[in-house]
């Protein structure tokens, strides 16, 4: 990688107050970096778990008339049936899954991993967890959507992950992802994985953003599915 000036920088990282026996990677937004997301994950951390918060390869997006930005993919449009950039996506997930592979390399089991993100992050993570053969402890999709979803094949997925538990967060006023990209998601992934498993919160008056009552329910997840070890 020494070099290439493609590659993003390091993952801001939160680590373990003690031995991490768990790992929480989440995914920021477009046009953002990892910086915001592990300060927000600092605020909620318990002491067995490590966070990392990567930062996206800078690239041109089509929305944001082809402007340079951190993104994880390319974005052609934001309505249900735009174009999607299926191998950036493809390509994208595949470099999650490597973080993955590193951290259990690392000595963290990957169903001690759970994966989140916030719009196109979110995304991604949804992507990454449907199609991946890691097994995960769960996923966290804020303010975000299913990516190819037209590429899943109708009715439940086989793999590793059609138990995975899923807390999908929106707000009612979000002016850029509509909460109903929300509520379309979390029907498609109910038809895909255990419907038991899939949480989905709704925030009145939030726009594309996070709140603390969302943080709050992030917390109680992960603490909930990366329960202390020892």
């Amino acid at each position: 990688m020494c070099g290439n000036n493609m590659s993003a920088p390091l993952p801001a990282i939160v680590p373990a107050a003690r031995k991490a026996t768990a790992a929480v990677i989440f995914l920021h937004g477009l046009g953002d970096t990892g910086h915001g997301w592990s300060e927000a994950l600092a605020g909620i951390k318990s002491p067995h778990v490590k966070y990392i918060c990567p930062h996206a390869p800078v690239m041109p997006v089509s929305l944001n008339m082809n402007m340079a930005m951190p993104s994880w993919f390319d974005i052609i449009g934001l309505s249900p049936d735009s174009q999607e950039d299926e191998a950036g996506i493809k390509q994208a997930a595949e470099n999650v899954k490597a973080l993955i592979d590193q951290e259990v390399k690392n000595g963290i089991p990957s169903n001690r991993i759970i994966l989140g993100g916030f719009s196109q992050g979110g995304a991604l993570s949804l992507y990454t967890a449907l199609t991946t053969h890691q097994k995960l402890a769960g996923v966290v999709a804020l303010s975000c959507w299913l990516p190819l979803r037209a590429s899943f094949p109708q009715g439940p997925i086989s793999g590793v992950n059609k138990e995975i538990a899923v807390l999908q967060c929106h707000g009612d006023c979000d002016p850029l992802v509509p909460l109903m990209f929300g509520s379309l998601t979390v029907e498609k992934l109910k038809s895909m994985i255990n419907p038991a498993n899939v949480t989905f919160r709704t925030y009145s008056g939030m726009m594309h953003s996070s709140c603390i009552e969302e943080m709050m329910d992030v917390k109680q997840f992960i603490d909930k599915h990366l329960p202390p070890v020892d």
